[in-house]
């Protein structure tokens, strides 16, 4: 039997329309820089996190992403100045407090730090954009649609 050290890191690779005009977003708004480049797939990375933009059949869309960072609050401004799509500014839940930004083909990458200690946790938008508050049991109710 073999050992190994352990597993790399994931890189999800997320369908997109036009890699040109995803590059100019992932770089631009988000500050990723491109790792390496083909004409119908590329990868673009920002500290620890890479993540491939392929143009054709490699996966269905859109696809969700979950990205660890040391302090969301700070990145929500940055990339706001930067001209991202924030889909959920960083709201407080028990797993963390995060946010979700889109890119142009409806991909979602819900970024996350440290929930906030002792504050209250804010609604959760969903794939569709409808909104879901937790009630006081746990669960969740669906408490606006778009």
């Amino acid at each position: 039997m073999h050992e190994h050290a352990g597993w790399g890191g994931a890189a999800p690779i997320l369908r997109v329309a036009d890699v040109s005009a995803s590059v100019r977003y992932y770089t631009e708004a988000l500050g990723f820089s491109v790792d390496w480049a083909y004409p119908t797939i590329v990868s673009v990375s920002r500290g620890h996190c890479t993540i491939f933009l392929s143009q054709g059949d490699q996966t269905s869309g859109p696809t969700w992403v979950w990205i660890g960072v040391p302090d969301v609050q700070a990145l929500h401004e940055e990339l706001r100045s930067r001209g991202a799509h924030v889909r959920q500014v960083p709201t407080n839940f028990e797993w963390a407090l995060e946010m979700q930004v889109s890119d142009p083909d409806g991909n979602v990458l819900r970024i996350g730090s440290e929930p906030l200690a002792g504050a209250a946790q804010g609604p959760w938008l969903d794939a569709t954009g409808r909104t879901w508050s937790q009630q006081s049991d746990g669960s969740w109710l669906l408490t606006e649609s778009p």
